[in-house]
C-alpha cells in the first residue's frame, strides 16, 4: 500500500505539473525519510514520461443502406447513419537522456478503444547513438516508413480518414520490424536537413495476428524536411520504396495478359508455384508545400502518388493478413492523394482528391465477367473529399467532411453504374 501511494503521488507530480511545480512539490519531499527517499527515486525515473491522447467520437450518414465504405468502419446492411467512436487512444512515451542531456532511449506505447474493442496501434522502442548524433535503430510495432499519408497522424490528418490506397495496401499503417534511420540532430550538420528510414518487416501488419511465411518486406524513405525556398514558403518531399512478398501456397496464379488483343488474366498453374514467392512492389514521391501569407492566413498543398504490383485474391487486393490458400492474382496498380487546405485564424477549408486502380491493365467495360477472369478488385475509384475544420482551440476540433465516392462503370454485374456510396462525417476530436 505504501509503495502504492508512493506511486500515485509520484505520478500526479510529473503528469499535473510544469517543471517549476514539480520542483515546488519535491521541495516539499522530507528525503531524510524513507518514504520520501523512496518518492524522489520515483519522480527521477518518470521524469520524462508523458501521456497524451484524443478521442473522436462522430456522425455518419450514407447514401444507402449497407454500403461499402472506407470512410471507417463498414455499416451494417440496415444501417444508412450512426453514432460511432472512431478512435479513443491513449500513448505513453518515456525517454532517458544521458549526463550530457542527449536522449539515449526512447519507448512509445499506444492503444486505441472504441465500442469494438482495444488493440494495440504502437509498441516500439528506439536507441539512439550518440558519438555523431545521426543514426538511431527502432524495433517494435510502429508505422511502416512509406509515403506521407501513411505517417501523418489521426489526431492531425484534415481528413477523417486516409486514402483508399492507403488503407488497402497499408491496412492499419502498422507492422512489426526493425528501422535504422540517418537523421542528424545536430544544428550545425551539413546534412541536418535530411532523413533517411530503411527497415525490414513482417508484411502482414496488424491485419494478421503473427507471421505465415518467411518472406519479409523492405521497406525505404528518404527526402528532406521542411525547408525555406522563398519568404514565406516551406517545402518537403521524399521518395518511398517497398520490395516484398508472400507465400504461394497454391499452384494457381493469374497474371494480365492479352488474348484477341483484349486484356485477361492467364493463369500459370505449374506444380513449381507451390513455396515460390507472389511479389508485393511500391514505389512511391510525395511533396508538401506551405504557404504563409500575410496573418492568419496559411494554404497547405500536398501530392503523392504510388505505383507497383501487388498479389492478392481474386476479389480483393488487400494486402493479405493470413495465408492465402486461394488462387493469387497479381496486378499492376498506381493511385494518389491530393490535399489543398486554406487557413483562415481557426478555420480551415479543405479540398482532397484520391484516386485507387488496383489494375492498371485493364479500364471500363472490358473488365466483366467471363474468359477475362475479372472482379470487382480490379475496380478504380475516386473520391472527392470536401471539408471545413474548425480548431476551437489546442484541444478540440470541429470536423465537418463529405465524401463523394466515384467507382468505374463496368460490365460486372453490381457495378455498371456508380454505386451510392457518398459519405457524410461530423467529427469532435478532444486531445490531451
Amino acid at each position: 500500500m505504501k509503495k502504492l501511494l508512493i506511486s500515485i503521488l509520484t505520478l500526479i507530480i510529473v503528469l499535473l505539473s510544469n517543471t517549476a511545480k514539480s520542483q515546488l512539490l519535491m521541495d516539499m519531499v522530507d528525503t531524510t525519510k524513507e518514504m520520501g527517499k523512496d518518492m524522489l527515486g520515483l519522480y527521477q525515473k518518470f521524469n520524462y514520461l508523458r501521456i497524451s491522447g484524443y478521442m473522436q467520437p462522430q456522425f455518419q450518414f450514407i447514401s444507402e443502406k449497407g454500403a461499402n465504405t472506407y470512410a471507417g468502419p463498414a455499416f451494417n446492411k440496415n444501417v444508412d447513419n450512426r453514432f460511432t467512436l472512431r478512435r479513443g487512444r491513449i500513448r505513453f512515451d518515456y525517454a532517458r537522456f544521458n549526463q550530457s542531456d542527449e536522449v539515449s532511449f526512447q519507448f512509445a506505447f499506444q492503444f486505441d478503444g472504441t465500442e469494438r474493442g482495444v488493440n494495440i496501434r504502437d509498441f516500439w522502442g528506439r536507441l539512439f547513438e550518440n558519438k555523431w548524433h545521426v543514426m538511431a535503430l527502432t524495433g517494435g510495432m510502429f508505422a511502416r516508413p512509406f509515403g506521407y499519408e501513411v505517417n501523418l497522424s489521426s489526431s492531425d490528418r484534415e481528413a477523417p480518414e486516409r486514402g483508399r490506397m492507403s488503407q488497402i495496401l497499408m491496412k492499419t499503417e502498422r507492422d512489426l520490424g526493425a528501422m535504422l534511420t540517418f537523421e542528424p540532430r545536430v544544428r550545425t550538420h551539413p546534412l541536418r536537413w535530411l532523413k533517411i528510414d530503411a527497415g525490414i518487416f513482417n508484411g502482414q501488419g496488424l491485419a494478421g495476428s503473427a507471421e505465415y511465411d518467411s518472406y519479409k518486406d523492405f521497406i525505404a524513405r528518404a527526402g528532406f524536411k521542411p525547408v525555406n525556398i522563398l519568404p514565406g514558403l516551406r517545402i518537403s518531399a521524399a521518395i518511398s520504396f517497398l520490395n516484398g512478398g508472400i507465400l504461394q501456397n497454391t499452384r494457381y496464379i493469374y497474371s494480365m495478359s492479352r488474348k484477341d488483343s483484349q486484356p485477361v488474366f492467364i493463369v500459370d498453374s505449374s506444380l513449381g508455384n507451390m513455396g515460390g514467392k507472389a511479389p508485393r512492389k511500391y514505389a512511391g514521391a510525395d511533396i508538401q508545400l506551405v504557404l504563409n501569407h500575410s496573418s492568419p492566413y496559411r494554404t497547405i498543398l500536398r501530392a503523392e502518388y504510388w505505383k507497383g504490383k501487388q498479389s492478392a485474391t481474386s476479389i480483393s487486393s488487400e494486402t493479405p493478413g493470413a495465408l492465402i490458400n486461394d488462387p493469387i492474382y497479381t496486378r499492376r496498380f498506381d493511385g494518389a492523394f491530393f490535399y489543398l487546405l486554406q487557413n483562415i485564424g481557426n478555420h480551415q477549408v479543405g479540398l482532397k482528391y484520391d484516386w485507387y486502380d488496383p489494375n492498371t491493365d485493364v479500364q471500363g467495360m472490358d473488365i466483366k465477367e467471363g474468359a477475362g477472369n475479372f472482379h470487382s478488385a480490379d475496380i478504380q475509384f475516386k473520391t472527392l473529399g470536401l471539408g471545413y475544420l474548425n480548431y476551437i482551440n489546442e484541444n478540440l476540433k470541429l470536423v465537418l467532411w463529405y465524401d463523394l465516392v466515384n467507382n468505374e462503370k463496368t460490365s460486372l454485374e453490381g457495378f455498371s453504374k456508380n454505386l451510392k456510396d457518398n459519405v457524410f462525417t461530423c467529427r469532435l476530436q478532444f486531445r490531451f
